[in-house]
C-alpha cells in the first residue's frame, strides 16, 4: 500500500458525479489536493462549492451517448492533460419482475449500466495506454453476486458490466492498466428514490407482498464518505485487487452464496463430469 507523495497529485475522471457516490468520491479526490472531472447527466451548479479552483471541472454528460463521452474525456485531456483514475459510477436501477419489464425499460437499465460504462472506457484506454498507467474503477453492485426478486434486470446489468470488466482487465494489463469492480452494500443515496419502476402483475402481488415485509424490517445503510475513503486505499495500492467488496453485509453474502454455489458443483459432480469425453472432431480419422 502506497499513499501519494506531496504534489503528485492525480486527476481523476467520475461519472454520475453530482449525488451519491459519484459525489462522496469526487470531494473525497479533491479534498487531498487531486484535480476532478465530474461529470453527470444533470449536472448543477451548487452540487459542488467553489473552493477547488481550476482543479475541478464539472460537465454535463449523459453516459448512453457514445459520441458525448468521446468529447468529455477529450474536454479532460485538453484541460488537465492526463488521467490518471477513471471510476464508472453512473448508473440506474429498475425495479420489477422480469416478466413485467417492456423491451423499451429492459434496454434502457443496460444502456446506462453496461453500455454507458463501456463508452467511457472505450474513451480513455487510449490516453490510459499511451501513458502505460491508469486504473479504471467499475462501480458495481452487491446485485452482481446474485440474482434477487424484482431486481432481476438490475442484476442482469451488473453481471454484464462484470464480465465485461473482467475481460477487459486482462486486454489491458499488458499496457500497464489497472482495474478493478467495485461491489458496495448500501449506502445513504438517492438510487431507491429515484429508481423506476414496472407496472406490477396481479400475479406477483403476494411476493411483492412478502418483499415489502422484508424491506419494512429494515437494512441500515452507510454513509457514503465511507466508501469514498475505500476508494481513496483502493487507487492507493500498488496492487489493487481484481474486485472489492465495500461492507459487511455483502462480504457476507458473497461468501455464502459461493459457499451454497460450490455445494451444489458437488452434489451434481457426477453429472457434471460425466457430460465430457473428448473425441476426435466429426469427419476425422484415426
Amino acid at each position: 500500500m502506497r499513499t501519494p507523495a506531496t504534489g503528485s497529485s492525480r486527476t481523476w475522471f467520475i461519472t454520475g458525479a453530482s449525488r451519491g457516490l459519484g459525489r462522496a468520491f469526487a470531494v473525497a479526490a479533491l479534498e487531498r489536493g487531486d484535480q476532478v472531472v465530474a461529470a453527470a447527466r444533470t449536472m448543477r451548479a451548487q452540487d459542488f462549492d467553489g473552493r477547488y479552483g481550476d482543479r475541478l471541472l464539472t460537465l454535463t454528460l449523459d453516459v448512453t451517448d457514445r459520441a458525448a463521452v468521446f468529447a468529455a474525456v477529450d474536454a479532460a485531456i485538453q484541460r488537465f492533460g492526463r488521467l490518471d483514475i477513471v471510476v464508472n459510477n453512473a448508473g440506474t436501477m429498475s425495479s420489477g419482475m422480469v416478466e413485467e419489464f417492456t423491451e423499451t425499460e429492459a434496454r434502457a437499465q443496460l444502456d446506462v449500466n453496461l453500455f454507458g460504462a463501456m463508452w467511457v472506457c472505450q474513451a480513455v484506454l487510449p490516453h490510459l495506454r499511451a501513458r502505460r498507467s491508469g486504473h479504471i474503477v467499475q462501480i458495481s453492485s452487491i446485485a452482481a453476486l446474485g440474482g434477487f426478486p424484482s431486481t432481476g434486470m438490475y442484476s442482469a446489468s451488473k453481471f454484464a458490466l462484470e464480465g465485461m470488466s473482467e475481460a477487459l482487465a486482462m486486454e489491458i494489463a499488458p499496457f500497464g492498466v489497472k482495474l478493478t469492480m467495485v461491489q458496495p452494500g448500501g449506502y445513504w443515496t438517492d438510487l431507491y428514490s429515484s429508481m423506476t419502476m414496472t407496472s406490477p402483475m396481479e400475479e406477483y402481488a403476494s411476493l411483492r407482498a412478502e418483499l415489502e415485509r422484508q424491506w419494512a424490517e429494515g437494512s441500515i445503510d452507510s454513509e457514503p464518505r465511507l466508501a469514498a475513503e475505500a476508494l481513496l486505499t483502493l487507487v492507493d495500492s500498488d496492487d489493487p485487487p481484481l474486485r472489492l467488496l465495500l461492507g459487511s453485509m455483502v462480504y457476507d453474502l458473497a461468501f455464502d452464496i459461493s459457499r451454497r454455489r460450490m455445494r451444489t458443483w458437488a452434489a451434481w459432480e457426477q453429472v457434471s463430469r460425466a457430460a465430457e469425453h473428448a473425441v476426435p472432431a466429426p469427419g476425422t480419422t484415426g
